[in-house]
């Protein structure tokens, strides 16, 4: 065997199989390789006005990277790859980018009046104070990846605004056993 070769584990052999069927069934469900936002939720069986509903909308535009509203095959798997196996950091860092509009690192007051529509018992100010006292250590106004990673991690509250309490696995499991792109005892 050549010095650059390596050989492949069992598990790596079924990824690379599991990811040639969601291919498959990629391209069988939408044949122009552009999935809208609607045939996501269908996919999933996702019910508007549901948690679960706006929290695919939040997945399908942070993983929608050339914003063209669609998700190509390589969005589609990263996305299903944070529903399935992000862990807390992963989902939080995810989070921001979602919310940093201007794209320089940092969340502001503006970029956080953004996502005041999924807490509906305070006002925005007092939304924006909240996460502003829960996470911003320096106090300068503005709230880095860092600070919004370790602050979110240490505030059930900011966790369950952000609806990183919704828990898609099992809805995405019933899609990929339905299609036999899972076997059940996998789930």
């Amino acid at each position: 065997m050549g010095q650059n070769q390596q050989v492949q584990a069992p598990d790596e052999e079924l990824e690379l199989n599991s990811i040639q069927d969601l291919y498959k069934s990629f391209i069988m469900e939408c044949p122009s390789g552009s999935l809208y936002l609607h045939e996501f939720k269908r996919m999933f069986g996702v019910q508007a006005g549901t948690p679960e509903s706006e929290y695919m909308d939040n997945i399908f535009r942070a993983f929608d990277m050339n914003h063209d509203n669609t998700m190509d095959f390589i969005e589609y798997v990263a996305a299903l790859n944070l529903v399935l196996r992000g862990k807390l950091e992963d989902k939080l860092r995810w989070s921001f980018k979602v919310f940093d509009s201007d794209d320089n690192g940092r969340l502001d007051r503006r970029e956080l009046r953004k996502i005041h529509s999924v807490e509906s018992n305070l006002t925005v100010d007092q939304v924006c104070d909240r996460i502003f006292n829960e996470v911003d250590v320096n106090s300068d106004g503005q709230i880095t990846l860092e600070e919004f990673v370790e602050g979110a991690q240490r505030s059930t509250w900011v966790q369950n605004f952000l609806r990183l309490d919704v828990n898609p696995s099992p809805w995405v499991h019933k899609y990929l056993c339905d299609r036999k792109l899972l076997s059940p005892k996998d789930s």
